[in-house]
């Protein structure tokens, strides 16, 4: 029911969310292989799918990648691999990524840095992680409270509380150069697209 919901509701920003688009598909090229974590009901991956060669999406909810599933099938795109796993149960040793992707989940994960230690590991010299990321860190007292007892009570998922100063670290302490950082007006999702070296 709630990948359903999740589904219907619409993006909080479609401007916003273009522009990311728009951006993303600068570093991309059609000899591409991507891979996209928290993919959740695919529509991200759906819109990336005629720039690339392939693209492994995964996630762990069954439920989001059964309508990310119909989705794809339903606009005819045959290059994404729909997988329910984690980011934290794939092999980070081997450089085959050109691209990874990480939306509106790096928060919702028990180690960013280990997270993103692991994407550094999987992208090929000259690979790009972009990612976009709610940083609520030193906001309101009272919204930490209510998102930890929404976890509590299992109503809400657990959320991380971090600046995006500190997200910006832990990718430039893997080792990545940020060549583009956006906040959005309005917003606490800070959009950040950072290179592994050549």
């Amino acid at each position: 029911m709630i990948a359903k919901r999740y589904a219907k509701s619409p993006v909080s920003d479609e401007a916003v969310y273009q522009k990311k688009l728009q951006i993303t598909r600068e570093y991309l090229c059609p000899d591409m292989e991507v891979l996209e974590f928290g993919c959740g009901t695919g529509s991200t991956a759906i819109a990336h799918a005629g720039y690339v060669k392939h693209i492994r999406a995964i996630d762990f909810s069954a439920r989001m990648l059964g309508i990310a599933r119909d989705k794809a099938d339903a606009a005819g795109i045959a290059n994404i691999s729909f997988e329910q796993s984690g980011i934290e149960e794939l092999n980070s040793s081997s450089q085959v990524y050109d691209v990874v992707m990480g939306h509106s989940i790096i928060h919702l994960l028990a180690d960013k840095k280990q997270v993103i230690a692991s994407v550094f590991q999987m992208l090929k010299p000259g690979g790009v992680f972009v990612s976009s990321t709610t940083c609520i860190g030193g906001k309101n007292p009272v919204l930490k409270l209510i998102l930890q007892v929404g976890n509590f009570l299992g109503l809400l998922p657990l959320v991380r509380f971090f600046t995006a100063d500190e997200l910006v670290q832990s990718i430039l302490g893997a080792g990545f150069e940020i060549e583009h950082r956006w906040l959005p007006d309005g917003s606490d999702a800070v959009f950040i697209v950072a290179k592994k070296p050549d």
